[in-house]
């Protein structure tokens, strides 16, 4: 058996302004806590940057042995020129694909696209499956609603249009039917916070400053933005998903594709109709776990591993 020496250290980075970019990171990285962290100190901001001349900064720096990355395509290609081996996981929908060194073949770079098998993709993807929570179950005394937002990536007259006239409305009707909500932003953390200030039993927080699983196995309802991160969490735990009005091309897209297969409603406060999801052996009947084992985390856990012990 391998052993890693302290300073076969991994690096971890997302763009933590986006759901799905923080969550497949946290959810990766639960399976990484007895791995060294290259981190502060030293960290990312001691590597040499893509500007410095030499490309190789101070003589005595540190560099880590590995890393996973989660869509920032800037540090995937800062790491790649200083020679350490990424593995490079991208949330981004077809309808937003990424671009640049994360999509080349640098060597030591190995790409991963969060996807479920079960789901129509588009071709030249690798898909991981889905990447379920570390805990699949949820508590049993589970009390109002998570309304999980992302507004990554949107224009901003879009978000703001969305923040201002119809998120209040869809909180109001939370409150009303589960006694409570708790409002999860990736950005625009002020412009959320805003626009429900005034309504009560109400409680806004950034994604990034909070367990989002944890906060969805307390939650009676998981109302969501169409993302990956969301459709894992209740697909993993098989809970009850509705979806908040999909956002922009990408969630658009998959909300289409999803609605092919899992009757999930749209969240409409003027229409009771559309709100309330199907019983979750219902809703998630058609998914038998032949179609995706939910273990997507692990298996990149374990790619991540393989690097440090033997780069390509």
């Amino acid at each position: 058996m391998a052993v890693l020496t302290n300073r076969a250290s991994v690096l971890l980075a997302c763009r933590e302004e986006q759901l799905d970019s923080l969550l497949a990171l946290r959810r990766i990285a639960a399976h990484l806590r007895d791995l060294p962290r290259f981190d502060d100190p030293p960290g990312l901001d001691d590597l040499p940057h893509l500007d410095d001349p030499s490309g190789l900064g101070t003589a005595d720096a540190e560099q880590p042995a590995a890393a996973l990355v989660c869509d920032d395509e800037a540090v995937t290609a800062r790491l790649t020129r200083l020679g350490v081996p990424v593995l490079h996981l991208s949330s981004a929908l077809p309808e937003a694909p990424a671009t640049g060194p994360a999509t080349g073949s640098a060597e030591g770079l190995l790409t991963r696209a969060h996807w479920p098998g079960w789901l129509d993709r588009p071709p030249g993807i690798r898909p991981t499956g889905l990447l379920a929570p570390a805990r699949l179950t949820r508590n049993r005394d589970r009390r109002g609603t998570l309304l999980l937002i992302s507004l990554w990536g949107l224009p901003t007259a879009e978000a703001e249009a969305f923040t201002d006239r119809r998120l209040p409305a869809l909180v109001g009707e939370a409150v009303r039917r589960t006694g409570s909500c708790t409002v999860i932003c990736d950005t625009s953390l002020d412009q959320v916070r805003a626009a429900t200030a005034h309504l009560p039993d109400t409680t806004t927080v950034r994604a990034a400053d909070t367990d989002v699983d944890a906060r969805h196995a307390e939650a009676e309802l998981l109302l969501a933005s169409p993302t990956m991160a969301a459709l894992a969490l209740a697909r993993a735990r098989r809970a009850p998903l509705a979806f908040l009005p999909p956002l922009g091309p990408a969630q658009r897209a998959l909300a289409e594709r999803v609605a092919h297969l899992v009757p999930v409603p749209t969240a409409d406060p003027a229409d009771p109709t559309r709100w309330e999801p199907p019983p979750a052996e219902v809703q998630w009947a058609g998914l038998g776990p032949d179609l995706d084992d939910l273990r997507g985390a692990q298996a990149l856990a374990r790619t991540v591993r393989q690097l440090l012990l033997a780069p390509p």
